[in-house]
């Protein structure tokens, strides 16, 4: 467990070792492997089983590694560069219900979405592997580079990598490099109304 996090209640040491890394090796990550973690992000739940997820990758070294790459904010690209794949995530706005014959909006695609994010990045972790969710992309170009249609939120963009050993980083950015503790449970949690 990262010696920044403690939990207060019992749970599977998996959901505290997964975290967020930028130190990546760059080490080539294999269509099993990947497919494996995609596998995991497909059980997650969803409103009417309506799986509104979607996931449109690049690996590191492969021909459209680059368009990907140049999605990501400047920051992101720095450190992102040596990941081993890098993900969209899409989430469809629609679906048609069971029984019915016409698609209708489906106000919990973002958060069925986020459901199979979790999966991913758990699945991960548990491979070995870290998955860092990033916000700070171009959704815009995305969309348009990647021939995403207009029923799809972007929700966000994943690099996934082996981490390099943390001694590796310039003195400067290795105490920033490392897990991030949570709020008290009690800050998020109340019975019977909303008293916060």
């Amino acid at each position: 467990m990262p010696k920044s996090r403690a939990t207060e209640h019992q749970i599977n040491p998996l959901f505290v070792n997964r975290w967020s890394p930028r130190n990546f090796s760059g080490e080539n990550i294999d269509d099993a492997t990947l497919l494996q973690f995609f596998e995991a992000a497909r059980w997650a739940p969803s409103s009417y089983n309506s799986q509104p997820w979607r996931f449109i990758y690049a690996k590191n070294n492969s021909e459209q590694w680059a368009t990907f790459l140049n999605l990501l904010s400047n920051f992101n690209q720095s450190w992102a560069k040596t990941a081993s794949a890098l993900v969209i995530i899409l989430a469809k706005t629609s679906f048609i219900p069971p029984g019915k014959t016409e698609a209708i909006h489906t106000g919990s695609h973002a958060f069925d979405a986020g459901a199979a994010w979790g999966n991913l990045a758990l699945q991960a972790t548990y491979d070995g592997w870290f998955a860092h969710a990033i916000g700070g992309y171009d959704k815009t170009k995305a969309r348009e580079v990647l021939a995403i249609p207009e029923d799809y939120q972007l929700e966000a963009a994943v690099a996934i990598g082996k981490q390099k050993a943390i001694a590796s980083l310039p003195e400067d950015s290795q105490a920033t490099e490392q897990a991030s503790s949570r709020l008290p449970l009690a800050q998020l949690v109340a019975e019977n109304t909303f008293n916060f």
